[in-house]
């Protein structure tokens, strides 16, 4: 297997790190706007199987050629350049991964009732060419989307005979010590889905919408965080899920905590969660990536971050014995260990393992598909079983 890895911010270093302690490859380049930036990422994992190289994201023609001999195009950058490498990975005769699928658009007139385009809608319009060309496009592969579906598809195949609802729940009680507001993910990707309109699937209804941070409730994250308010945001999951897994209701809800829902809605009001370029001066600037620029870079917060942070999915319906059944399958990751075994935090490291392991199964025919698929349209056990050998066992309460 020949990864061509495009990003190297936070979790793009960490899963070079991950890949690093792994054999099940021949070559990995780390590819990144800044040729410095994915150079360190070579240097820090000190392997002769990675190089660095240079690449705009932006422009399929450049992924297509620096693809060229690639077997697989890993996407580890933030989702407005996820059809650009798409297209530029199919162009290439490569396979394809991504952690977050291309962007939605709200619903013209009614966006807190309708959807409009959908997340991974672009992606999912192009299935018969990948079919037709035998290559397989992984899409929402990170840890939320990622394993959480994956633990979906394996309360349906193992621990239910029919499920009322499945619903994401993501928490935290990570603090960055000297920072009152320090995101511990791209604040670009964060404002994107926690101020777009949620979507919520529901058999009878189909996909619709609901106005931000709606529907609040309490829950009760295991392994020390505690109860944390969850809301809804827009979400993979929800669009993955009913395309393989029979649920009556799917939802996804973040603990994000009313201080941070303030600053995102403060963000909004002002207009600063914008993407298109203002004029200021003599420069053209998106409001958004002033913003980015303003707080600090994910990656750098690790030795100022102390707590756990939780993924998981929330399953209730009828067990296999014919009784009311309610599990929560999910993955813990504490900061202290993440730092201390790979020098990476939390966060990125858990949203960075998952891709590094479904590389590994498909290198070695455990997974293996054509077309665009989502991670619940493979066998789950396998990648739970590996995930564990990785050093990071998953739960279920």
């Amino acid at each position: 297997m020949r990864v061509l890895q495009i990003g190297a911010g936070g979790v793009g270093a960490a899963a070079a790190a991950i890949a690093a302690r792994r054999g099940f490859f021949t070559s990995w380049t780390v590819a990144d706007y800044s040729l410095s930036r994915a150079s360190r990422v070579v240097a820090a994992v000190n392997d002769p199987r990675f190089v660095a190289a240079q690449v705009d994201a932006s422009s399929a023609t450049e992924v297509r050629d620096l693809a060229a001999g690639a077997t697989h195009v890993f996407n580890a950058v933030d989702p407005r350049f996820v059809m650009s490498i798409f297209d530029g990975a199919f162009a290439a005769g490569a396979d394809y991964l991504d952690m977050a699928m291309s962007l939605s658009e709200p619903h013209p007139t009614a966006p807190y009732s309708s959807t409009g385009v959908v997340l991974g809608a672009a992606q999912f319009a192009t299935e018969s060419l990948w079919q037709e060309a035998g290559r397989l496009a992984l899409v929402g592969i990170g840890v939320e989307p990622g394993l959480s579906d994956i633990f979906a598809r394996y309360a349906a195949d193992e621990l239910f005979s029919s499920i009322s609802e499945i619903g994401v729940r993501d928490g935290a009680n990570l603090v960055v010590d000297g920072h009152t507001f320090a995101p511990s993910f791209s604040i670009w990707t964060t404002i994107e889905e926690c101020l777009n309109p949620p979507v919520i699937y529901e058999k009878e209804r189909g996909w619709f919408t609901t106005e931000p941070f709606s529907e609040p409730e309490v829950f009760d994250f295991p392994e020390g965080i505690g109860p944390v308010e969850c809301v809804n945001v827009e979400h993979e999951e929800v669009l993955l899920i009913p395309r393989w897994v029979d649920a009556e209701r799917v939802t996804f809800k973040y603990g994000l905590g009313a201080e941070f829902i303030s600053v995102l809605r403060t963000l909004h009001v002002l207009g600063l969660d914008s993407t298109a370029p203002i004029r200021v001066g003599d420069v053209s600037v998106a409001p958004r990536d002033v913003v980015a620029a303003c707080l600090p870079d994910p990656a750098s917060l690790g030795p100022r971050m102390r707590g756990k942070t939780c993924a998981g999915t929330w399953v209730r319906g009828v067990g296999v014995d014919g009784a009311p059944r309610e599990v929560y399958l999910y993955h813990v990751v504490d900061n202290e260990w993440s730092m201390r075994e790979y020098g990476h935090q939390a966060v990125v490291w858990q949203t960075a393992v998952n891709p590094v392991v479904a590389l590994e199964l498909l290198s070695e025919g455990a997974w293996s598909g054509s077309g665009v698929l989502g991670p619940e349209a493979f066998p789950p056990r396998p990648f739970l079983d590996l995930l564990v050998a990785y050093g990071s066992p998953w739960a279920m309460r």
